[in-house]
Order: structure tokens, then sequence, then C-alpha cells
């Protein structure tokens, strides 16, 4: 099995792991001065999410140099690698009333929509990969999909280096 099945299949075993923990039903956000619940409440981390990933597109589209004729692509391939929003947690009295086998359909569901998600980020990032030049691809090669092995320094299994 290559590099990018085995990060691909552990990327998605982590993300169903976590998924579980992501649908268990939590406290509801506290209600703000205008009475309404925050929907960042429960998920602080999600705008710094979003800020990181905005900031390494913005960086790679400069490292990348890309022509004019590049740039429409590039914006479909920006489209369809940005995360979606996140649904909303299920409220917790519909959510302890569900079965332990409808609890774990809802989160089948859920995986679906991140597999359809991926589907299109793959077919999205093919597309735009062709529009490159041997010299960006490297660059591209470089900077995306490098697992979850790769981040914060830490080396994988088949990374250089690793024991």
């Amino acid at each position: 099995m290559n590099k990018f099945c085995k990060s691909l299949l552990l990327g998605a075993t982590a993300f169903g792991i976590s998924l579980g923990t992501i649908a268990a039903p939590g406290d509801k956000a506290p209600e703000g001065k205008d009475g309404a619940a925050s929907a960042m409440m429960g998920r602080p981390h999600e705008g710094k999410f979003r800020e990181h990933f905005a900031k390494r597109q913005a960086e790679l589209h400069d490292k990348l140099k890309l022509n004019a004729g590049q740039e429409a692509a590039w914006k479909t391939y920006i489209t369809a690698l940005t995360p979606a929003e996140r649904p909303a947690r299920p409220d917790k009295a519909q959510w302890e009333k569900l079965t332990a086998p409808e609890r774990m359909e809802k989160m089948l569901e859920r995986l679906k929509q991140a597999e359809v998600h991926l589907t299109n980020a793959i077919a999205a990032t093919k597309t735009f990969y062709a529009t490159l030049t041997p010299e960006q691809k490297k660059i591209f090669d470089d900077n995306v999909a490098k697992g979850p092995m790769h981040r914060h320094g830490h080396r994988g299994a088949g990374a250089p280096g690793a024991r």
C-alpha cells in the first residue's frame, strides 16, 4: 500500500473516531446578550482553523506563481477544498432517545458526507494539478497532502529519519 493510501486510511480512521466524539451530545452553548446561542461556542478552534487554512492557501498560491490561465482552476480547487460549515451538534435530549444502532447510523451519515467532500476535493485537486507546469507540480507536491504524520514536526513510519 503506498504512502498516500496509508495516509488517507489513517486520516479517515482518525476522522471516524473523532466523529464519534463530535456527534456525542454536549452541553448547549451558553446564550449571549441577544439570547441567541453562539455558533462558535464549544468550537473555539474552528475560527483559528479557517484562518490557518486561508493563510496556507495564500502561501501556496504565492509559491506556485500561477499564470492568468491557471487562476480559474485555482479558484475551483480552493472552493472544493474549503471546509464546509460544521453541522450543529444534535440536541442532547433527542440524542439520548436514540438507540445505540441509531446513533451509529447518524455517525455513519456524517462519515458519508465527509467522504463526498473528500471525493470532490480529490477530483478538484487532479483537475488543478493537470494545469501545473512540472516545476509547479514539484512545489505543489512538497506543500500539499503530506498526511497527518507530517504535522508539527512528527515523523511517520515512512518519513525519512523515522525509526
